[in-house]
């Protein structure tokens, strides 16, 4: 045992004086923040950090004889590394090379990144965002809880006495928000949760009218609602969004196969998302978004291949590509020890991508989650011009993005300081509905320390 121990310790010892080595070099050639790396001196943790996490992951990839696509990498937005390389003037294929070098990630991986930012930069480039903010308006309510899902949702039939009082609180955040940007109204606005058109005829029109009135929403750039369960869609809802205005619906498969819809507790069939597709053609939507997840309990090759079937049939303008993520809250993460299997594998994801070129659909962004198995991320691919804004503008944190209801989470931007602030809406319906007033004195106190 001693003896492993030793060779462990000799092995990062070796990792670590081969990353000082390569420092030392860039630093005499100017290429290290100008700052001077002491031998043996591992408290600077902005020269270290990278170095060791190097280290401990060829420890690990050694030992396990395992490499991830993704490296070292641990956070959400990969995309930032490559703006700020071109930002600092490197040309793309230098980016690829410092992302594998840096961060031990594949060549492919790098790729994609760098390709995602290139289109999100040609796309930001078309309207003066930093003049502007974001809306999310959040409705908490579904037909049922998927499986896998840890965002605020409360089953719609259970809650419905208490819409009433939640669009009521709702209406008094969404006035505080347009009196505090007053002479502005939001570039784009996104209509989450939940399952927004879970909500009644009555109620939805409510709500859109609410929102007409304060900010008029056929006057913004974008406006998106998700719609994402077939069975909470109807012609006479599908009228409502596209008489106010709505530009953009998601209406989210998921799979499609049926088995595992019931597995991960949908009430509703993959002829459902068929008919409920060709329904939302006929009122006029032309930019529908579609959501897949790779890796669903149970599913493998032969399921995810009939999802991508169905969904070329269909021909959506936009396609997510989820890879599973275990979240800590979900029930899947209590009840995973009941599955053979759950989660992507690269094959998997790689399919899936291939998929969504043959269909003529390029990526725009990109981002990860902690719990995916199998270290891998999540794509948006659109049409040219059917790319969604907001998606963008969230990922890479480029002005306000001003989130009201319940289990929101506003983004308060200080370009001057390069700073965040966020604040947190409380995720209960009753307990929000009974602390709106809270909500908004939080977004002030934020808002005025900009």
């Amino acid at each position: 045992m001693t003896d492993h121990v030793d060779s462990i310790y000799d092995f990062v010892l070796d990792v670590f004086y081969e990353e000082e080595q390569m420092r030392m070099t860039l630093y005499q050639e100017g290429s290290v923040c100008g700052e001077k790396i002491l031998t043996g001196d591992y408290r600077n943790k902005k020269v270290w950090k990278n170095p060791v996490k190097r280290a401990v992951y060829q420890l690990f990839s050694k030992a396990l004889g395992k490499e991830l696509p993704w490296g070292t990498l641990t956070g959400i937005r990969p995309t930032k590394i490559v703006f700020d390389g071109f930002a600092r003037g490197k040309s793309q294929e230098q980016i690829i090379r410092d992302f594998q070098r840096d961060y031990l990630a594949s060549e492919e991986k790098a790729a994609l990144c760098t390709k995602v930012v290139k289109t999100e930069q040609e796309l930001l480039s078309r309207f003066p965002y930093e003049e502007g903010y974001s809306l999310y308006v959040g409705i908490p309510f579904c037909p049922s809880t998927c499986l896998y899902c840890s965002f605020a949702s409360y089953p719609i039939r259970a809650y419905q006495e208490h819409v009433k009082a939640y669009l009521d609180a709702l209406e008094k955040e969404i006035l505080f928000v347009k009196e505090h940007y007053k002479g502005q109204k939001p570039q784009t606005l996104y209509i989450g949760g939940g399952t927004p058109t879970s909500l009644e005829e009555k109620d939805l029109e409510r709500l859109l009218e609410i929102i007409d009135r304060c900010f008029s929403i056929k006057d913004l750039m974008e406006v998106t609602v998700e719609a994402g369960r077939p069975d909470s869609l109807s012609w006479e809802k599908l009228k409502i969004l596209s008489q106010y205005g709505v530009t953009r619906i998601s209406i989210n498969p998921q799979t499609m196969n049926d088995a595992t819809l019931r597995r991960i507790g949908r009430n509703h069939t993959a002829d459902d998302v068929r008919e409920t597709y060709d329904l939302a053609r006929e009122a006029g939507f032309q930019n529908i978004n579609m959501d897949t997840i790779c890796g669903l309990p149970e599913e493998g090759m032969k399921e995810l291949e009939q999802t991508y079937r169905a969904v070329r049939e269909m021909g959506p303008d936009s396609l997510t590509v989820h890879s599973l993520a275990v979240k800590r809250s979900s029930r899947l993460n209590q009840v995973k020890e009941h599955f053979h299997h759950y989660g992507a594998t690269p094959e998997m994801v790689a399919y899936a991508g291939k998929c969504a070129l043959q269909m003529g659909l390029e990526p725009y962004y990109l981002y990860r989650q902690k719990n995916i198995p199998g270290n891998l991320e999540n794509v948006g691919f659109a049409k040219k011009s059917k790319e969604c804004l907001y998606n963008i503008l969230i990922m890479e944190e480029l002005h306000d993005i001003i989130a009201v209801g319940a289990g929101t989470s506003s983004k308060i931007m200080d370009q001057s300081r390069h700073s965040i602030s966020r604040v947190e809406n409380l995720k209960d319906v009753l307990q929000y509905t009974a602390r709106v007033d809270e909500m908004i004195h939080r977004k002030e106190v934020k808002m005025n320390g900009k």
